[in-house]
């Protein structure tokens, strides 16, 4: 009897030193973890595999997710859940502002799953939670990182840029030419022209994109995806490395270094960005309270030399 071949498993490249974080513990920690259960919240830092959530939960920073912890997208890159997701929670707003108050947020980050099954794909429940946010801890500034609202109206962006989020997030995430691998579902140019979108009705809101390094992009395409954020007025943008979160997810090709990722943050600096966040473990809401105070600072120090 011929006995079966082996079931080759799929590779996984070994992490460097520079990545390696420490696993998540502690007493805090698991009181951030409690009080979402008990809130019934969903957050990207658990979903997402986010490699910083030790180290945020420990300083009671949690990224909330709203609309649901099913994604109607399948990005090869993203380790959130696809399917047919369930029914808009109703007091998720009011709980996402109850989460801020308790945790004593001074800055939070909201964002979503893709719901292309929605007439507004989740606009209006931005609206909600930031409505929501301003009413019970009104000085907590507010960052949201949405989806593209790819076939959606523009009235769904400009009701978001109407309520008046202090920086308002979209992720192109990769070059133009790995979008149809890494991000089928999404169209390069139609995430440009959100983000100038935003800036045209509203040019006081910070605007901020990222994008992951690893995946296969070219040096002077990343160059050009800079240039392309800062035609359309992006002030801040984060650079990361990607990590491959399970073995059926796309590969990651390269570890960029620390190194690189400081140069890259240097032209990214001299090409105009008010503020560059670029390091292997940099993910969009990683420092962002710290980060909008610099951003701030920066707008200013602008203003006060013109």
């Amino acid at each position: 009897m011929t006995e079966p071949l082996p079931i080759a498993k799929p590779e996984r490249r070994r992490k460097p030193d520079w990545i390696r974080v420490k696993a998540p513990m502690g007493e805090t920690f698991n009181e951030t973890r409690k009080l979402m259960r008990e809130l019934n919240l969903n957050t990207v830092c658990e979903e997402a595999a986010c490699p910083n959530i030790g180290e945020c939960w420990s300083k009671k920073h949690a990224t909330v997710m709203i609309l649901g912890d099913v994604c109607t997208r399948a990005c090869a890159f993203c380790n959130v859940k696809t399917g047919m997701p369930a029914m808009v929670d109703a007091q998720e707003p009011q709980h996402t502002a109850d989460a801020a108050a308790a945790l004593g947020l001074e800055h939070i980050v909201v964002t979503s799953v893709d719901r292309d099954d929605l007439p507004d794909g989740g606009a209006s429940q931005f609206v909600k939670v930031i409505e929501a946010l301003r009413r019970t801890t009104p000085k907590t500034t507010i960052e949201i990182l949405t989806p593209d609202f790819r076939n959606k109206s523009e009235a769904a962006v400009e009701a978001i840029v109407a309520a008046r989020p202090d920086v308002y997030n979209h992720n192109l995430e990769t070059v133009p030419r790995l979008y149809p691998t890494i991000r089928p579902g999404a169209r390069y140019y139609a995430s440009l022209r959100l983000l100038e979108q935003v800036k045209r009705h509203d040019p006081s809101i910070f605007t901020k994109s990222g994008v992951m390094l690893g995946l296969g992009e070219e040096r002077m395409e990343v160059h050009q995806v800079m240039d392309d954020m800062r035609s359309a007025g992006v002030d801040f943008l984060t650079m990361g490395q990607y990590l491959q979160p399970t073995p059926k997810h796309t590969k990651v090709i390269d570890f960029v270094s620390p190194q690189a990722f400081d140069s890259y943050a240097a032209i990214a600096r001299a090409k105009g960005f008010l503020l560059v966040a670029s390091s292997p473990l940099t993910r969009s809401s990683y420092h962002a309270g710290d980060d909008f105070e610099k951003l701030r600072a920066a707008r200013e120090a602008q203003l006060a030399k013109a």
